[in-house]
């Protein structure tokens, strides 16, 4: 970095072992997605795996989009489907979903910080409903974020305005906006120029007076903000002891006299198709979803200097989702690339590549989806204090509602506007949750869970050996599965003993049998 001037430079190592061509000919090249991904991996002598079965896609399909599994029903349905277009129609009919809006709702809630510690229940509640109505109609992203910096009035009448209340400093709102809407680090360039980045001191505070007329004040009713812009107030510079034209980053200044909306002046410039920044934060945060990893990592920094593993599929993405920033779009064009449909299986070409998007990356379920799957099997909804029953982790829009099991796996506080503050590493409180956490083993224990109605029904134990794995895994169990589960539940019944107790024991012969594939490897990720 020189003057400003970021440059860069990278080397790449071929694998020294050949690819047969014909191994490259297996891919079969549905978008332009596919032709950057194989032309990476032929640059680099890298074998791609080959394409997921069915029932591995169909898991994914639904725990990537959805964030649920898909039920026994939805299950056998495709995969007796015998069209061609089976899975656009599944992609179709995943993103349609009220659960694939749920999950969306509460990544963007993540994004947005949305919690009734700073906004109390009425604030959050409203701020919450915006977002999920912005998912459901699937409103543009350069519409999403120009509602959000521009509008004034009430916050409980028009729930984007809490963003201003969560933000009520400027300096706090300027850098949590670089960093949702930009993906950019700006903290450092508070006190010098960002030693990592272009960023000046001086390109911060210019940017910080874009926020510094912001004006709140309270409603009529509790809860209530009214937000508005200000005439007048600036934010001088820490060193210069005077305010700088506000200007965003590599923008064109405002005069410090205009009487002009300075957030209408940072949105336009912001919401701009010519903006590279806000399409790349955004195309690559839902790749990173659908892929396990972002084109540039983390998924929320795309500066200069962290180079992206695919520059130029990154540049055609950012490209293409511009014409009309059509966030349900793009998901669509990443779902139905072969890339996004390999085998997570590696082969001994790929077996190392992490970036290079040879294979699906297994990743493990997020905790809200984590938890909604064990109820799901299990047939035992979790309770949430203050939230009707049946109400899924997906769908509580406050991360401040009660669950040691959501907060075990990695539930984010949403405090810091930062990805890295929604954890997906592994722990002990984790293992032992899984183990003998009460969550799992009281879902299997209660009486009007899914092994009470299949012993009610009287299914014999093949139907629930095929039943509980069109569950879990959303698939059959394999002859040798079947096999190793049928002795399961034959040897936990009772040589003799009373009708009570020979019911005993086959309940917990199921409930072991379902406590083995909920705590498999194989129902914990998604692969």
């Amino acid at each position: 970095m020189y003057k400003r001037q970021v440059l860069y430079a990278r080397l790449a190592v071929p694998s020294p072992v050949e690819v047969p061509a014909e191994k490259y000919s297996q891919f079969t090249k549905r978008n332009y997605i596919d032709d950057f991904v194989l032309a990476k991996l032929k640059s680099l002598r890298v074998e791609p795996s080959p394409l997921a079965g069915d029932a591995m896609f169909l898991r994914r399909a639904f725990l990537d989009g959805a964030g649920i599994l898909p039920t026994p029903e939805e299950v056998e349905d495709f995969l007796n489907d015998k069209s061609l277009n089976k899975r656009e129609k599944l992609i179709d009919y995943v993103l349609a979903k009220e659960e694939s809006v749920d999950y969306w709702a509460y990544k963007w809630s993540d994004l947005m910080l949305v919690s009734s510690k700073k906004l109390g229940p009425v604030g959050m509640r409203s701020f919450y409903n915006w977002i999920r109505e912005s998912v459901k109609e699937n409103k543009p992203w350069n519409q999403f974020a120009n509602e959000i910096l521009t509008s004034s009035g009430s916050s409980r009448e028009n729930g984007a305005l809490n963003y201003f209340v969560l933000h009520k400093d400027p300096i706090d709102l300027t850098e949590n906006v670089v960093q949702a809407f930009l993906g950019q680090r700006l903290t450092c360039a508070r006190c010098h120029n960002h030693p990592l980045e272009k960023w000046t001191q001086k390109q911060y505070f210019q940017m910080a007076n874009l926020f510094s007329r912001v004006g709140l004040k309270n409603g009529a009713s509790p809860g209530d903000t009214i937000v508005f812009a200000r005439s007048s107030g600036d934010i001088n510079h820490p060193r210069l002891l005077k305010p700088l034209p506000p200007t965003p980053l590599d923008g064109e200044p405002m005069s410090l006299d205009s009487q002009e909306d300075r957030r209408a002046h940072f949105s336009k410039w912001l919401t701009s198709p010519k903006n590279s920044f806000f399409s790349r934060n955004l195309v690559n945060r839902v790749w990173g979803n659908y892929m396990g990893r972002g084109l540039t990592d983390p998924v929320d920094d795309v500066r200069a200097t962290n180079p992206a593993s695919n520059a130029e599929l990154f540049d055609a993405l950012v490209q293409d989702f511009s014409k009309d920033f059509n966030v349900k779009r793009l998901m669509k064009t990443i779902m139905m690339s072969t890339t996004y449909q390999l085998s997570s299986e590696p082969n001994a070409s790929n077996q190392n590549d992490g970036k290079y998007y040879s294979h699906y990356i297994l990743k493990r379920l997020p905790a809200e989806s984590l938890l909604d799957a064990i109820s799901q099997v299990s047939g035992m909804p979790t309770p949430f204090d203050g939230y009707p029953a049946g109400t899924r982790a997906m769908q509580l829009p406050d991360v401040l509602v009660k669950s040691e099991f959501l907060n075990a796996f990695g539930r984010p506080k949403r405090v810091i506007c930062d990805a890295g503050e929604r954890s997906s590493d592994p722990s002990i409180a984790q293992a032992l949750h899984v183990i003998n956490g009460d969550t799992l083993n009281r879902k299997l224990a209660a009486k009007d869970g899914v092994v009470g109605l299949f012993l009610k029904l009287g299914l014999s134990d093949s139907r629930m050996i095929e039943q509980v794995y069109l569950s879990a895994f959303s698939r059959n169990p394999t002859e040798s599965e079947k096999q190793r589960a049928v002795e399961l539940l034959k040897s936990s019944r009772l040589p003799k003993g009373t009708a009570e107790l020979q019911l005993q024991a086959r309940r917990q012969g199921v409930e072991d049998l379902l406590w083995a594939l909920l705590t498999s490897k194989e129902f914990l990720f998604n692969q």
